[in-house]
This record gives C-alpha cells, structure tokens and sequence, in this order.
C-alpha cells in the first residue's frame, strides 16, 4: 500500500477490526454486482469508496429520467447511457484504485456462472425474480457468498446467504421460485427514494464484512424494514431439506 492509499483508507487503517491486513484483502477483493440500479447504485459506490479492488457490475438497461429519483449513481447527464457505463464513470471519478467491469448485457446461465466463480462475493441487486434464483443457483454452485436485498414501496429486505458454510441454506430455501413473480415492482408499486439506499448501504456493509473476515449477524437471517415506521424485524430461517437447489 502506497502513501496516497494509506491516506485514501485512513479512516479504515484505524479500526483494529479492518487495520492494514484487512484493507489489503479489500484491495485484492473481487465483487460481482448484479444490476446498477437504485440497490446496485449505493452497494457499487460504497465498495468502490472502501478500496474493494476489482468490482464486475452487470446490468442491461439505460438510464431514465424517472431512475434518477433514486439511483444516485446516474445523473441528468447520464440520460440514455447503459446504467453500467454511467455507474463505472462514477467510480472512476471516486476511486482510480479500483477496476470496474462493466457488463452491459443480461447474462446467460454459462456467463453467469463464470462471474460468480471469479467473484469474491455476489451482491444481489436486480429487481426481478427470475434473476435472484438464477443468482442463488450459480452462489450455491461455486460456494459464493450471496448478499441479497429488494426495496420496494417503503417496505426494504437484507439476506445473507453463505454457501461455503455446512447446512446452510441458500434464497430457495426462504423464497421458493413456485408462484409468482413480478418483473417491474418498482414501476408497478412505486419506491420511496432513500429506501434503495438504506438497504443497499447494509449490503455494501455485509459484503465488505465478508470481504475482510469480521463475523456478522445477517447470515441465515431475514431483515425486514419499514421505511414507514422506521423499525426493523428479524426471522431465522434454515435450510429446507427438500430445496432442489441446495439440499443435495
């Protein structure tokens, strides 16, 4: 570490939980960000602004007028470009220690396997529930830690999913794909604009938790936030015998 990062992750190098060792994994860090929307926005920024070295982030959309609401990422100017281009822009400007990868595409199964192999941690983003068990099922395969979180209305979830662990369960297990499912909850429902930050500065926190080795309270464990009353709630859950993806 060179005395301009020694400066940069001060703040980081005083903590004795992180301290020099724990930045320098940080740094030979790779994380995988799936969607660069209103979670991917403040979990890419936040990654970024902590030193995490190399940060592959994939989405296929481009940046509207009624995203800047939320994903602070993206600006007026940002308008038309792929969110992905806009987002790796921005943490140009805010890191040049960190690499982002920008995937302008909706990755196939194979694709997606090869990201989630190469990558330290996933961060669950998207907005659909098609993507989050395609997620799960690639995390499950290779034995990625998964960082989950959806925002939606005033209504927010964080879960921690860690497949190297034994018996742990996976997002099968706690959100079956049978049933279901919306493409467009924040188009349908509406979003409060911080709601998209709260949650996807906690998965940015969980993730960089992972990262460095410190234990954490979110694994196995449901968080649900109101953004209306302001409070949290908690459910454990565990692994489900017959989940077909994680079980065997």
């Amino acid at each position: 570490m060179n005395d301009t990062q020694l400066l940069r992750y001060s703040r980081h190098l005083l903590l004795p939980q992180i301290d020099l060792a724990g930045q320098d994994r940080l740094l030979s860090a790779h994380a995988l960000v799936i969607g660069a929307g209103g979670l991917g926005s403040p979990v890419a920024m936040y990654l970024a602004a902590a030193g995490v070295g190399t940060l592959t982030v994939c989405d296929d959309d481009t940046v509207e007028l009624s995203n800047l609401q939320r994903q602070i990422a993206h600006d007026t100017a940002s308008l038309g470009q792929a969110k992905v281009a806009s987002l790796a822009g921005r943490v140009a400007g805010l890191n040049p220690d960190v690499v982002c990868q920008p995937l302008n595409a909706r990755m196939t199964a194979t694709e997606l396997a090869t990201a989630v192999a190469a990558a330290d941690v996933v961060l669950d983003c998207s907005d659909n529930f098609a993507t989050r068990h395609a997620v799960n099922q690639a995390c499950v395969t290779h034995r990625t830690p998964l960082v989950s979180g959806a925002a939606v209305r005033f209504d927010g979830q964080l879960a921690v999913f860690d497949a190297r662990q034994a018996d742990a369960p996976c997002y099968h297990c706690l959100f079956p794909d049978e049933g279901e499912a919306s493409d467009g909850p924040c188009a349908t429902f509406g979003v409060f604009a911080p709601l998209v930050g709260i949650v996807g500065c906690m998965q940015a926190a969980e993730a960089l938790k992972l990262l460095v080795g410190l234990p954490s309270n979110a694994l196995n464990r449901l968080a649900l936030y109101d953004g209306l009353s302001g409070d949290w709630r908690h459910l454990h859950f565990k692994r489900d015998p017959a989940c077909p993806v994680c079980s065997s």
